[in-house]
């Protein structure tokens, strides 16, 4: 008897343990159905039998998966607060990367949270004097009995590996009403619930090949984009600048707001047309709040990451050997091809990925003597002083494409700084992190300008392009919506698109037409600026020329046809099935 009663109230610490790890970041009574709850019970439920089996004694299971999804749910907690996605299988390959800017952000806790920790701590408490009064030893295993252990271990797993197949059918998405688009993982793991919608996302780690995908086929489509005049000896090759800036946006895409002046001047007037030789407009990102890799492949590579898994780090995961790039076709051009970070040489494995993608040379953090720094990081125009040393020094012969990944603006955006002191304000709200990240901005105009009017004075044909990588997590622009009635949890589909779009131009020191409003996305980027440069297209390029005629915006986020019209990849992927092929070649079918 006393033994079953064991049982049975053994069988309830998983349920408070799974609503407490749910509780973390959101209501589950409120976002899950009924059935799905059960779904996340049965796990918590194996998991706590499998660490039964493992251990041999029920009171160190329970302390394990408790202490175990304790930790879990508040670092997910976390992650969600950060870069307004939670954890995901791929940030396994991230942890170093995380692990090194992790010390740059403030940790703060709402009371629910406190709440949540504290009914951890007390279900701990719980399960120790539970096992203890009952003396829980009924329970245990004996020495004699490893073989009991080990079958229920390997059947446990057997469970475990059945239930994560059945989460990845259609028939159990469509019979439990489950919600399972990736471009919004946040609500998949809120009606999901998060142990459940990790476990769906694993069917993404492997990248399935493309429909009537061949490496002949593949080589067969690019050769039929290959342009056989590509004699540019005549041709006046500019040097080309690429600053990728880290999460620079403007959040008055998202509404209207008032300031106390003028947070971006120098890039308003640019969008505006009011700069010569300038084409500019907005870039449509596949990321947000973080993951600036992604941004970065797009646009050296001209592929996508709407044909990768959602969460996906491709430097991380998938770039493991030459592949093509606007610096290997560049530096086949006779350019000189130099990458720039001024942080750690191995976040997101930039150390290993550029000489990949064909850079002969890359600076890092080491590489910068004493510079001026904005709050704990290297500044723009720490940068951009570089670039200018790097140019005064170069040989006159060889034209240089520079892209550089800037540092200054990295979250967080709440902490105060003696080197830093914020110039912008909100007019009708307060909002201490997005006055800090708008006065973050405004220095990063008057960085490039300057850069812009240093360049505009040498008679070396040279070219600028600058765009943000991403936008800032939902915290610092929350205000924004607030002054326009909306909020984070009310947004439309296509309000939720704007979060993904980050300004950009191209200005020039000699004559380009001037164009404005130019709505692209990164993949596409690294095209315009040869066209801006009149160098040849290579084959990969001259198709991404022909498919933006068609469809201008391509992210993993959504896909804009000429007319306007937004969908997903997956409604036109046969439309851009050939796109896929040549992706799929570039990355894995080559090797």
């Amino acid at each position: 008897m006393k033994k079953n009663i064991v049982k049975g109230i053994s069988f309830f610490f998983p349920i408070i343990t799974f609503y407490l790890f749910e509780f973390y970041t959101h209501n589950p009574f409120t976002t899950m159905k009924v059935p799905i709850q059960f779904l996340n019970i049965f796990f918590f439920e194996l998991m706590a039998l499998f660490l039964y089996f493992l251990t041999g004694r029920i009171k160190l299971a329970m302390h394990i998966e408790t202490v175990f999804f304790g930790i879990i749910g508040l670092a997910n907690y976390y992650v969600i607060d950060f870069r307004s996605a939670p954890i995901m299988p791929w940030d396994i390959f991230s942890l170093k990367t995380a692990a090194s800017v992790a010390n740059n952000y403030k940790y703060t806790v709402k009371k629910e949270t406190v709440f949540v920790v504290l009914g951890f701590v007390l279900l701990f408490l719980a399960e120790t004097l539970f096992y203890k009064k009952i003396q829980h030893k009924i329970l245990a295993f004996s020495k004699k009995t490893w073989h009991i252990r080990s079958a229920g271990i390997i059947l446990c797993l057997f469970l475990l590996y059945g239930f994560t197949c059945m989460l990845h059918q259609d028939s159990t998405i469509s019979k439990f009403g489950m919600y399972d688009k990736l471009f919004t993982p946040t609500v998949m793991s809120k009606r999901d619930g998060t142990a459940v919608a990790f476990l769906m996302e694993l069917k993404y780690v492997t990248v399935d090949k493309p429909d009537s995908y061949s490496t002949d086929k593949a080589k067969e489509l690019l050769s039929s984009y290959e342009i056989t005049d590509t004699d540019t000896s005549n041709s006046q090759k500019p040097n080309i600048i690429v600053i990728m800036n880290e999460a620079f946006s403007d959040p008055a895409v998202l509404g209207p707001f008032e300031t106390n002046e003028d947070y971006m001047p120098f890039v308003h007037s640019i969008l505006s047309g009011d700069v010569d030789n300038t084409v500019s407009g907005y870039l449509n990102v596949s990321v947000l709040g973080g993951n600036t890799a992604n941004t970065e492949f797009e646009f050296l590579t001209g592929n996508t990451m709407a044909f990768l898994p959602q969460g996906s780090v491709a430097y991380q995961q998938y770039v493991k050997s030459e592949i093509p790039s606007l610096a290997s076709h560049l530096k086949a051009l006779g350019y000189d091809t130099i990458a720039m970070h001024p942080y750690n040489s191995t976040g997101w494995n930039r150390n290993t990925v550029y000489p990949l993608l064909g850079f002969d040379t890359s600076y890092f953090i080491r590489d910068w003597k004493n510079p001026e720094k904005i709050r704990k990081y290297v500044s723009d125009k720490a940068c951009y002083d570089k670039i200018i040393s790097l140019y005064e020094e170069k040989e006159e012969d060889t034209p240089f494409f520079i892209f550089n990944v800037t540092m200054q603006n990295h979250s967080s955006y709440s902490e105060e700084f003696d080197n830093f002191t914020p110039n912008i304000e909100l007019i009708d709200a307060k909002s201490k992190v997005l006055n800090n990240y708008l006065s973050l901005m405004q220095i990063s105009d008057t960085a490039i300008e300057n850069l812009v009017t240093y360049f505009a004075q040498e008679e070396d044909p040279t070219m600028i392009v600058f765009f943000g990588d991403h936008q800032p997590t939902n915290s610092v622009v929350n205000a924004v919506w607030k002054l326009n009635g909306k909020s984070s949890d009310s947004l439309t589909d296509e309000e939720e698109a704007l979060r993904y779009k980050v300004p950009f131009f191209i200005w020039t020191n000699y004559d380009i037409q001037t164009e404005i409003n130019i709505e692209t996305s990164a993949n596409y980027l690294s095209t315009r600026i040869l066209q801006a440069a009149s160098l040849p297209l290579s084959d990969f390029t001259n198709y991404l020329d022909t498919l933006q005629k068609n469809y201008p915006v391509l992210t993993n986020i959504r896909v804009v046809d000429s007319f306007g019209n937004s969908s997903t990849v997956k409604e036109v992927e046969q439309n851009v099935n050939d796109y896929a092929i040549m992706q799929y070649y570039q990355l894995f079918g080559h090797k």
